[in-house]
C-alpha cells in the first residue's frame, strides 16, 4: 500500500471538491483555499464550522454540540474557566519576553519538574511541540557528536524542516534525513513472535549496523511513547527497554517524545514513558502543556544540556512568557485537583472494556488497545488475514463526524480509529462515543 494511499484515506477533506458542501460551508472553504494556500488540511470530507468550545464539546455555527474525542490539546477541557481566568489575569498585567527576570517561569518550572525522575532536573521552554523536537536534536547532536537518528516508519514529530525529516508521516514527499532510519513499529496486533520488545530492539539493531557500515555516529532514538501516528502501540509495558539499552550502548540518547502521551494522558502516571520504566535523556512536550496556549518544552538531564550550552547560543523570545506559565500553570492545577490522572485510568479503562465488548459484535474490528484516554480501534477486513480496511475506518470517521462525535484515524493502512479526547471526559461520554460506533457498525 503506496504511502500516497495511506495519506489519501486519514481523514481530511480533499482540497478544491467544494461541489458537495453547503452553500455557506463552500463560501468559507473557498476563501480560505484562496488566502492560505493549497498546503492546509481541513478534517472531514464535509469540514466543520466550529464557532465555540466548551468542557468535551464543540460546538458549529448552527448550534449543533459534537463530542469531541479527538483534541489532546485542550488537555483540561475547552476553555476550561480556571485556565481562561489565569490567562487573562496574566495578560492584563504583563506579557513580554524571558530575557528579562521573571519569577512565573521559575515558579513553573520548580512546579513541573516535581513531575519527572530526579534525574530530569533542566527545562527549557518552546511554544510548540515542533520547536521541542527540534530543540532536543539539536542538543543530542551536541552532546554525542552524532548526527543518526531511529525513528518508526510512521512517525511524527514535527514540521520545522529539521524535525519534517523525522517525521516520515508526512509522507513521501517530505525529504527524509540522510541520517535518519526508520524501523517498524513495535505492534503487538501484528508481531510475527511473542516478544515485541524484541522484535522492536531487532529492527533498532539492524539500523545502529547500517549506520555503523555508513559511518554515521547514532545520536538518538526518538520515540512517541504511545506510537500514535503508527496505529496507536501501548503494550506490553515495557517493550522500549531493550531497543533503548542498544542505543545507549552506541553512545546515542533515548528522547522520549511526550507531545500526545504526556500530562497524564496514559491514566498510569503523568507521563507514557514511565509505563515503560526507563528515564529517557530527553523529554520533549507540546502544547498540550497550557491547554492549547502556545507553551512547550524540554525536560532532561542537566549534563545532557551542559555541552549545548556551552557551545550554542539559544533563546526563545516568547518561550515560556508569563502569559504562557499562567495557563500552563492553571493546566498543572486542573490535572492536580479534579485527578484527572486517575479519570484517565478509570474512564479509559471503561472505554476500552465497551469497546471490546463491540468487537466481540462486530466482525470489522480486529483489535482494541491503548493506555488510559488514547485508544486505537483497527478495522481489518478479515480477522485472520489482518489485512487493513481503510475505507471502512473512513466511513466510520465521517458518519461518527454527522452523528455528531469528532474522531480520527491513523496508522500504516489508516484503518485505526483513534480515539484521544480531553482528559475531562467522563462514562457517560464514553457511552455516548461508543453507542454511536454501535449504531454505525449495525448498518
Amino acid at each position: 500500500m503506496s504511502r500516497d494511499f495511506v495519506a489519501g484515506m486519514v481523514n481530511s477533506f480533499v482540497p478544491g471538491q467544494t461541489h458537495g458542501l453547503d452553500p455557506s460551508a463552500r463560501k468559507i472553504v473557498e476563501r480560505r483555499e484562496a488566502v492560505l494556500g493549497p498546503a492546509y488540511r481541513l478534517f472531514y470530507q464535509d469540514p466543520l464550522h466550529i464557532v465555540r468550545g466548551q468542557d468535551v464539546w464543540l460546538y458549529d455555527h448552527d448550534g449543533k454540540r459534537y463530542l469531541d474525542a479527538y483534541n489532546n490539546v485542550a488537555a483540561v477541557g475547552h476553555c476550561h474557566p480556571k485556565v481562561v481566568a489565569a490567562l487573562c489575569g496574566q495578560a492584563a498585567v504583563l506579557n513580554t519576553h524571558t530575557r528579562y527576570l521573571h519569577e512565573k517561569i521559575i515558579d513553573y518550572a520548580e512546579r513541573l519538574l516535581a513531575h519527572f525522575p530526579d534525574e530530569l532536573s533542566n527545562v527549557m521552554f518552546t511554544c510548540t511541540g515542533s520547536e521541542s523536537n527540534d530543540l532536543a536534536i539539536r542538543i543530542a547532536k551536541a552532546y554525542t557528536g552524532g548526527e543518526g537518528f531511529i525513528v518508526t516508519e510512521l512517525a511524527y514529530h514535527g514540521v520545522t524542516d529539521a524535525i519534517s525529516k523525522l517525521s516520515p508521516s508526512l509522507g513521501p514527499n517530505v525529504q527524509r534525513g540522510p541520517f535518519v532510519r526508520t524501523v517498524r513499529a513495535p505492534d503487538l496486533y501484528r508481531c510475527k513472535g511473542l516478544d515485541v520488545g524484541a522484535e522492536f530492539a531487532s529492527e533498532v539493531h539492524s539500523a545502529l549496523v547500517d549506520m555503523h557500515n555508513r559511518g554515521i555516529r547514532v545520536a538518538a532514538l526518538v520515540c512517541d511513547t504511545i506510537f500514535s501516528s503508527d496505529g496507536v502501540l501501548s503494550d506490553p509495558p515495557g517493550f522500549l527497554h531493550e531497543a533503548v539499552g542498544l542505543v545507549r550502548s552506541e553512545g546515542g540518547l533515548f528522547i522520549a517524545d511526550e507531545v500526545q502521551a504526556g500530562f497524564g494522558r496514559t491514566g498510569e502516571g503523568m507521563w507514557g514513558f514511565e509505563r515503560h520504566g526507563l528515564v529517557p535523556d530527553i523529554v520533549t512536550l507540546g502544547k498540550p502543556m497550557g491547554n492549547g496556549y502556545p507553551i512547550a518544552g524540554i525536560v532532561a538531564k542537566p549534563h545532557v544540556i551542559d555541552e549545548f550550552g556551552r557551545t550554542a547560543r539559544y533563546f526563545n523570545t516568547f518561550g515560556g512568557n508569563p502569559v504562557a506559565c499562567a495557563a500552563a500553570m492553571a493546566t498543572l492545577d486542573v490535572i492536580e485537583e479534579e485527578g484527572l490522572i486517575e479519570n484517565a485510568r478509570d474512564v479509559g479503562n471503561y472505554l476500552k472494556a465497551r469497546l471490546e465488548v463491540l468487537a466481540a459484535c462486530h466482525k470489522q474490528i480486529g483489535d482494541v488497545r491503548g493506555a488510559g484516554l488514547f485508544v486505537g480501534v483497527e478495522f481489518v477486513k478479515d480477522r485472520l488475514g489482518k489485512e487493513p480496511a481503510p475505507d471502512f475506518a473512513a466511513h466510520v470517521v465521517n458518519a461518527a463526524r454527522h452523528a455528531g462525535v469528532l474522531i480520527s484515524a491513523t496508522g500504516p493502512g489508516a484503518n485505526v480509529l483513534k480515539i484521544r479526547p480531553p482528559l475531562v471526559f467522563k462514562r457517560d461520554h464514553a457511552d455516548i462515543l461508543v453507542d454511536t460506533i454501535d449504531a454505525i457498525l449495525a448498518t
